[in-house]
């Protein structure tokens, strides 16, 4: 019994001094009077200040620069997708014709170089159609890795979009050519016509230069009847530097 009301007279102190607690009391003693009626003050409202707009990136000024820089900086997108596996350009500046795709396909990422397997048998076709070889082209993707499943996220699309620009503006190409709808959106402002009828104008940082767009080779592979379509994109860029 002595125990029992021991028990019960140790949880009344606790429950009597947990309500103290609540009550805000944490001390037995204090050495200034208290008004423990008087209302809390209001918290300061937080002053939130505005993030800072990011800089914009300095890009190098030469094309072998620029190069380097995609190469060895691990800032790029492609750094966090496939870390050392980017496939960079081809081309000198001043091409004939500088063409750029959306991504490397898988094929492309197995063998270290764009238009690896069927797709590059198509496109090496394509350009000899065009009097041109690979020798004679620079050759670039907007992504020089392959993202996981394909896809790229509205970030990365706005970093490689500006990226390209800086790239156009130093390799300087007499033509441009774009190559599938996911490169055509990116690049080319969107409008009523089809980007793909005829020769339009790509704006860089250095300027402007002419650009006409068609199917990526792997589409045509899958809808042969593109092809025809695709050639007359192509006869654009012949008559064009003919005039």
């Amino acid at each position: 019994m002595r125990g029992l009301l021991q028990n019960e007279a140790a949880l009344a102190a606790d429950a009597y001094l947990a309500w103290w607690s609540l009550a805000g009391v944490d001390c037995a003693i204090g050495e200034e009077p208290v008004d423990w009626l008087r209302p809390a003050r209001p918290a300061e409202p937080s002053i939130t200040r505005p993030l800072a707009a990011p800089a914009p990136t300095q890009h190098p000024a030469t094309l072998d620069a620029f190069h380097l820089w995609l190469a060895k900086d691990n800032r790029h997108p492609e750094s966090h997708w496939a870390p050392g596996r980017a496939i960079l350009p081809t081309g000198i500046a001043g091409a004939r014709l500088m063409i750029i795709t959306d991504m490397p396909d898988p094929a492309d990422m197995n063998a270290g170089a764009l238009f690896a397997d069927r797709a590059g048998t198509l496109f090496d076709a394509m350009l000899r159609a065009i009097g041109l070889t690979r020798d004679d082209i620079y050759l670039t993707a907007m992504a020089l890795a392959r993202p996981p499943g394909g896809s790229l996220d509205a970030d990365d699309t706005a970093r490689l979009v500006e990226r390209m620009r800086a790239q156009v503006a130093l390799v300087r190409p007499a033509r441009l050519l774009l190559l599938g709808d996911r490169t055509i959106r990116a690049l080319l402002p969107t409008s009523d016509s089809d980007p793909r009828d005829g020769l339009r104008f790509f704006n860089h940082e250095g300027g402007t230069v002419p650009v006409a767009a068609t199917f990526h080779p792997r589409l045509l592979l899958t809808q042969p009847a593109a092809k025809a379509e695709c050639w007359r994109t192509l006869q654009s860029l012949i008559e064009d530097k003919a005039q």
